[in-house]
Formats: C-alpha cells, structure tokens, sequence
C-alpha cells in the first residue's frame, strides 16, 4: 500500500501547490495531472454487469476523490485471457487501484497485482472463498476485497413453487469451469432436494456448447433457473429460445434477465451492489487495509415478474407476489 500512499500525498501536494501559483504532478502520471489512476476490469458486457459498472462510478463521482482520480475500464470480451494481459498492464504501470467486476476478471486482476502495491477490488462474485479472493467473508486479504452476489436460493424456489405448484425438476445450464456456478449449483441443489425438487444440471464450457446443450437440458426439466453465470447470461438469448421451444420458463437471476425474457426472478439491485463496492474502493484509498474489511452484500432480494411471459405461459400472479416489480420483455430497436 505504500506505492498508494505516496500518489495520495502527491495529489494533496499538488492541489496546495496549485494554491500558491505552482503546477505539479508525478512523473509516472504526468498525463492525467497527478491523479489517481483507477483502473476498472470487467468481463464482458451485459445487463447486470454493466449496472455494476454504473454502480461504481457513481459510487466514486460521489465520493471525496471525484475530482482526484481518473477512471479507465476496459472489457475483456468474456475472455479470461483478455482480462490477464488487461490485469498484468495495469499491474505494471502501477495503477493506484483496480477494480475487477465477475469472478474471471477478479482472479486476473488479484494474480497480477502479487507483485505490486496495487490492491483490487471486486464486484459480482458470488463465492469470493471458492474463487481464492479472500479468506472468509468476514476478512479480505492484504490486497484484495469486494463484494458478492450470493443469491437467495430460499426465496427463488419459492417463487418457483409459487408459479408452478407442480415442478419437479429445474434445470440448471452452468459453465464447469465458473467457481461461482459450482458452489451455485451444490448449494441450489441441496435447498430444492429438500423441497422434493430434482435439479438436473447441464455442464458448458464455452459459449458454442450452449445451443445443444440448452436443447438437452429443456427437454427434460419443468423449467430452468439461471444463476449470473456469465457465460450463461451472455448468451440467455439462445437459452430462452431452446426453452420456449419445448415450451417451458426460464428463471431468472436479477432484474435484467427478466427483463430479456426470463418468466421472474429474487432480483439483487446491481447498481447498489456496485456503489457498495466503491465504498469498499474509498476506505481503501482512505488506508484501510483489505484485510480489515469484510465481504460487502446487497441482502434484499426483490420479486420481479415479467407479465408478457407469465401470459405466454398461462401462470396468473400468486396473491403473495401481487406487489412484486412487474416488467416487460425488451424489444430490439
């Protein structure tokens, strides 16, 4: 944390210098006027990540280091390899901090800073233990620390049993090599077997296995539930058209899922998750040390219901969710 420290007393030495007259700025950052230089890693561009990333610049335009940091995002395009060589530059240029939004961009981001003062912040990473980030949720480590996504398995088969009082199997169509999707699906499939609920699971490993499987998985299962798998996500589009087909909903994980077509979902807000992760980023900018803070989560987690999809399917709206979000599917312009 020493590298950070000195470029926060640079940008206070060169605000008082601005007060008498003067200019200064570090050499190593000369471009960007003395700056703090924030570097934003996410993963792929879709929905819900891309309302992390809104959550988070809002969170620091909000903050008392408004005016004193520079914001660089850059996507690795769903490719762990793109976040890698992103991770390792900002590393090596010794950014003051790098945020990392989804597990895959969280975990290039953590292996390339080893090596450096730059700490990382994650957001949307559901199982931050699993995936190596932290210790436990309740301390980070001496580099890193965020947020999770972990989501209320509870209250989505509830809502499911809700919709459907007849189900008996889901299906669950998640990427192998996703740490989140793995403890996910454990966790998903302990809660519905408790219920008289079997979950039938569908392995993928890239994006291409997706069409065959997805056609698999629908012909056998009541319905599917979708985790914030990002693979998956990226690709809803071709799992809702598999699912329709043999004529069954698909579940959602947060709002804009349901949103793309998803029957309903125990939405997380993943604006609010982000401007808690930024908080997260500003204690840290403050001298808190990663490893003093705990895991941040959005614990409440909304109803949301799609009508057009509910009608579609001929599910009427369970008293008990008569004041849940009600949206419509989005239409391409």
């Amino acid at each position: 944390m020493k590298n950070m420290k000195k470029r926060i007393f640079a940008v206070m030495a060169a605000a008082a210098m601005a007060v008498t007259g003067f200019t200064a700025c570090s050499e190593e950052n000369a471009a960007d006027d003395g700056k703090l230089k924030i570097g934003v890693i996410q993963l792929v561009s879709h929905p819900s990540l891309d309302n992390c990333y809104a959550g988070i610049e809002k969170g620091l335009n909000e903050s008392s280091y408004a005016d004193k940091i520079t914001i660089d995002l850059q996507n690795g395009n769903g490719d762990s390899a793109n976040c890698d060589s992103i991770a390792k530059n900002m590393a090596a240029k010794n950014y003051d901090m790098i945020f990392a939004i989804a597990t895959p961009a969280a975990q290039s981001a953590y292996g390339a800073v080893q090596n450096s003062d730059t700490p990382v912040i994650f957001c949307a990473v559901s199982d931050p233990v699993a995936a190596g980030l932290t210790v436990s949720l309740e301390a980070g480590t001496e580099k890193c620390i965020g947020t999770s996504d972990v989501l209320d398995f509870d209250a989505q088969l509830a809502l499911i049993q809700a919709l459907q009082p007849d189900v008996k199997k889901i299906g669950v169509l998640y990427t192998t090599t996703e740490a989140n999707s793995v403890s996910h699906l454990k966790l998903f499939r302990e809660k519905a077997e408790a219920l008289g609920i079997e979950v039938i699971d569908q392995g993928v490993s890239t994006a291409a296995d997706i069409p065959q499987a997805a056609t698999s998985l629908a012909s056998k299962v009541d319905c599917i539930n979708n985790f914030t798998d990002n693979n998956v996500v990226n690709n809803l589009s071709v799992v809702l058209e598999k699912a329709n087909a043999a004529g069954i909903p698909v579940y959602g994980s947060e709002v804009e899922q349901v949103k793309n077509g998803c029957i309903a979902s125990m939405s997380i807000d993943y604006v609010a998750l982000g401007e808690a992760t930024a908080e997260l980023g500003v204690k840290v900018l403050d001298g808190t040390s990663p490893a003093d803070l705990a895991v941040g989560t959005i614990s409440e987690a909304t109803a949301v219901v799609n009508t057009e999809v509910m009608e579609k399917f001929a599910i009427t709206l369970p008293a008990e969710y008569e004041n849940a979000e009600k949206v419509t599917t989005n239409t391409a312009e």
